[in-house]
């Protein structure tokens, strides 16, 4: 066993092509490489077994006892090799694993996803839900979508959108107390998530600065999508992205009581290792979300 761990691989690889071919300048032809660098090889390989694998003839070389033992096992390892390297690339070139927070996820990215289907039928997708940020050195995700500043040392970032917020609440909420005519209004019904910054955001830009809501319940969801759902069951107001949420005010279930809405500067970007940037499924992914959002910023 430690013998065979000796033995150079290039060497083996050019005694397969040598054996299949019966001739060096062949193999060298399929090799790319000179009659003379596939002698010296060969060379290797016999001076390591201790036994000569060619008898040397004019224009012919020709497997010696020991060669013919040897060229199907290496020409059988070569495959299994082969085949090994085949399965994981197939694996790896066909499916694209995103990781996306819950609510990008299921607001736009799983929405919009049958056109990159429809355009890049061999790519299939898994999508992976998680509000903390994947370590693409750990995890075998390939892309992710991130809300922050684009600003993460060693991935390759691609701004995608901006996200604004505002207040946004069950139509019936509002009208529980009377309607809501003024910033100030909403201090008169539950808040979810009041220690989220972007509230003193929107009050200040409201005209309503110095808002403290350091009493109220520390009630926290984790997700606009969750809030959204408690919020359409008329149990408070919560900081939603309105864009996300245009086909739930259309049927009724919410209503944003204010024009006035707020962005904190960050976005979502695309990430990932600078280093697979030129991986052709990542490309495809990258050139379908270019197509997709005009806001898209390489």
């Amino acid at each position: 066993m430690k013998m065979a761990r000796q033995f150079p691989l290039n060497a083996m690889r050019v005694f397969d092509a040598a054996a299949r071919h019966a001739s060096f300048t062949r193999a060298g032809e399929e090799l790319g490489m000179t009659q003379t660098a596939v002698s010296y090889q060969i060379k290797l390989l016999e001076d390591l077994i201790g036994e000569p694998l060619f008898l040397r003839r004019p224009r012919q070389v020709v497997l010696t006892e020991v060669g013919q033992r040897l060229a199907p096992k290496v020409a059988e390892a070569f495959a299994i090799l082969g085949d090994a390297f085949a399965s994981v690339l197939e694996d790896a070139e066909g499916t694209l694993v995103i990781s996306a927070t819950y609510t990008i996820a299921s607001k736009w990215l799983a929405p919009h996803l049958g056109s990159f289907h429809l355009q890049n039928p061999a790519v299939a997708v898994r999508l992976l839900t998680d509000q903390r940020l994947v370590d693409f050195s750990r995890e075998a995700v390939d892309v992710a979508i991130r809300y922050g500043d684009g600003n993460w040392p060693g991935l390759a970032c691609h701004r995608l959108m901006e996200l604004t917020f505002t207040p946004m609440m069950s139509p019936k909420l509002a009208d529980s107390v009377g309607g809501i005519e003024k910033p100030e209004d909403l201090l008169k019904l539950p808040i979810f998530d009041p220690t989220d910054p972007w509230w003193a955001l929107w009050f200040a830009k409201a005209g309503v600065p110095d808002v403290d809501l350091g009493d109220r319940p520390h009630t926290y969801l984790g997700t606009q999508t969750l809030e959204a759902d408690t919020v359409m069951g008329g149990h408070g107001i919560a900081m939603l992205n309105p864009e996300f949420y245009a086909q739930e005010v259309a049927l009724g279930r919410l209503c944003q009581p204010f024009d006035i809405a707020c962005t904190d500067g960050k976005a979502h970007w695309l990430v990932y290792p600078e280093s697979r940037r030129n991986v052709p499924k990542i490309k495809l992914f990258r050139n379908w979300l270019r197509s997709e959002l005009p806001t898209f910023v390489d």
